[in-house]
C-alpha cells in the first residue's frame, strides 16, 4: 500500500472518530437542557404554587438611577425648614382625592359618589389591655390589625405579645376582620425572616384576611440596635420578610409614618408591597400610593381602655 493511501485510511478513521464525539456530545446537551434542566424547573414552580412553602427572597442590588418625573415633595425639617424631595417616576402615586375625606363622631371616612367606601379599623397591642370585641365591632370598627409581637431594639429578642391570642380570638369571634403586624428591629435579611417566620407560626391556626405587616420604626427617645442601619439594608429586610410572608398564602405590608419613608425608605425596591400610611392629620399629605392611613393615635373606642390608634383602610382586604 502506497503511503497516499496510509493517509487517505489514517484521515477517514480520523473523522469518523471526531464524527462519534460530536455525536456523544450532542446527546449530552440534549439530555442536560431538556431533560435535567428541565426536571429543575418544573421542581421549582411546583415549590412556588404551594402556599406552605416559605422561600427565601432573592436580594437584587442593582445600581442604576432611578427614574425622575421632574416633580418634587415638599417637606418640613426643623433645622432647614422647607426642604424637598424629587418624585420617583416609577412609583406609583396615591390616586386619593382628600376631598373626599370626611370625619363624622371621631372616625374618618372616605366617600365616593355620596357613600362610605372605606372601612372603620384600629390597631392594638397589649398596652390597650382587655378588649372587648363585641363593643369595639358594635361601635362601627370592621377590622383590626393586632400586634403579634415585636423584637426588643436593646437585645434583639423576639417576643410574642402577651394579649395576641386573646386579641386574635376575640376579634375573629366578634365578626371583625383581621390582619397582623410584627414591630421589627431587625438589623439583617436573615433576622427579618426570622421575624416573619415567627408571625407565621403565631398565626397559622387563624382566619387571617388583612395584610401581614412589617413594622419597621427608628427609635427616637432612647439607643437602639437599628439607628445606623442602612437605606440598603433596611430594604433587605422589608423584602426579606414580605416575600417569607407572601410565600406562605398571605398579604404582605410595610408601615411607615411619612417621614421615615420619604427618607430612609428606599421606595422603588418596595414598591410591589401594600403600604400603610401613619400620618396624623385631618388628611393625609403623602405623595405615593398607600392602602390603609392610620390617621390617630389617641382614638376613642366603645370597648377599648384609653387611647387607641385609628385606621381608614381604602379597600376591603375580605373580598
Amino acid at each position: 500500500m502506497s503511503p497516499k493511501s496510509n493517509n487517505s485510511v489514517i484521515f477517514k478513521v480520523l473523522a469518523l472518530f471526531e464524527a462519534l464525539i460530536i455525536f456523544v456530545m450532542g446527546i449530552f446537551l440534549v439530555w442536560f437542557v431538556f431533560i435535567h434542566d428541565g426536571g429543575n424547573n418544573a421542581a421549582v414552580t411546583v415549590a412556588e404554587k404551594d402556599p406552605q412553602v416559605r422561600t427565601r427572597a432573592v436580594i437584587e442590588k442593582e445600581e442604576s438611577f432611578y427614574q425622575l418625573d421632574g416633580k418634587k415633595i415638599l417637606m418640613h425639617d426643623s433645622s432647614l425648614g422647607e426642604t424637598f424631595v424629587p418624585v420617583y417616576g416609577d412609583v406609583p402615586a396615591s390616586d386619593i382625592d382628600t376631598a373626599n375625606i370626611v370625619s363624622r363622631n371621631g372616625y374618618s371616612f372616605y366617600t365616593q359618589n355620596g357613600e362610605i367606601s372605606s372601612r372603620a379599623g384600629v390597631d392594638v397591642s397589649e398596652h390597650q389591655g382587655d378588649i372587648d370585641w363585641n363593643k369595639v365591632k358594635s361601635a362601627g370598627i370592621d377590622f383590626a390589625m393586632i400586634r403579634v409581637g415585636y423584637r426588643t431594639y436593646g437585645g434583639g429578642v423576639i417576643t410574642i405579645d402577651e394579649k395576641f391570642e386573646d386579641n386574635i380570638k376575640g376579634a375573629i369571634a366578634a365578626g371583625i376582620d383581621t390582619g397582623v403586624y410584627f414591630f421589627s428591629q431587625a438589623t439583617s435579611a436573615d433576622e427579618a425572616i426570622e421575624e416573619a417566620d415567627a408571625v407565621l407560626d403565631s398565626i397559622e391556626k387563624y382566619d387571617i384576611k388583612y395584610p401581614v405587616v412589617y413594622d419597621w420604626e427608628l427609635i427616637y427617645d432612647d439607643n437602639a440596635r437599628t439607628d445606623d442601619i442602612s437605606v440598603d439594608t433596611l430594604a433587605d429586610c422589608c423584602v426579606s420578610f414580605c416575600e417569607r410572608v407572601k410565600s406562605a398564602g398571605y398579604t404582605p405590608m410595610i408601615y411607615q409614618n411619612k417621614t421615615t419613608s420619604m427618607r430612609k425608605l428606599d421606595l422603588p425596591r418596595v414598591k410591589d408591597y401594600d403600604f400603610w400610611l401613619a400620618e396624623y392629620d385631618s388628611e393625609p399629605t403623602y405623595y405615593y400610593n398607600f392602602d390603609i392611613w392610620q390617621y390617630s393615635s389617641s382614638g376613642t373606642v366603645p370597648g377599648i381602655s384609653g387611647r387607641v390608634d385609628m385606621n381608614l383602610c381604602f379597600k376591603d382586604y375580605s373580598n
